[in-house]
């Protein structure tokens, strides 16, 4: 015990006590062996170590903006939720900038906060979802409504909030 080596990861090293979320931030781009570029984005939605959004909402939010954003950002190849549930991981083709990806989310916030009915919510029955039963559109949405309410920024430690 003790001798297992694991890597060193990005997001385990980013002082969390000093960050001012809602935030998007850039954590890194990859280039592959083709020079192809991937994009890995902090989509901090929550304070850290201050709340967190309760996994029924977390799971419609992540269901929701995973086709929303699909429509507003070209080279989404993932959205997935941290395990700390204060927001998620967005993973990009190609190299969109800060202020592309904080009004996509901003506005596929503003689309669960305000238009999206239970019946455009994909994956809630038990062949599409692995949880389907742990799903609230109403939590999704005050969760949405609270995030706008404080706006986005494209500055994880200085608020720059997206108009």
């Amino acid at each position: 015990m003790g001798d297992v080596e694991l890597a060193e990861v990005e997001s385990f090293q980013l002082d969390h006590t000093k960050v001012r979320a809602p935030y998007v931030r850039k954590i890194a781009v990859e280039h592959g062996p083709k020079g192809d570029a991937i994009t890995n984005y902090d989509i901090r939605l929550v304070q850290p170590n201050k709340g967190e959004i309760p996994t029924a909402g977390l799971h419609t939010i992540e269901h929701t903006i995973a086709g929303l954003l699909r429509t507003r950002l070209d080279g989404v190849i993932d959205i997935s939720p941290f395990g700390c549930r204060t927001g998620f991981h967005l993973i990009l083709w190609g190299e969109a900038t800060p202020l592309e990806v904080a009004t996509a989310i901003k506005e596929s916030l503003a689309d669960i906060a305000e238009r999206i009915t239970w019946a455009d919510v994909p994956g809630t029955d038990a062949v599409s979802c692995g949880n389907y039963r742990d799903h609230s559109l109403h939590s999704a949405r005050e969760w949405c409504k609270l995030v706008l309410a404080q706006g986005i920024s494209i500055d994880a430690f200085d608020r720059a909030v997206v108009v």
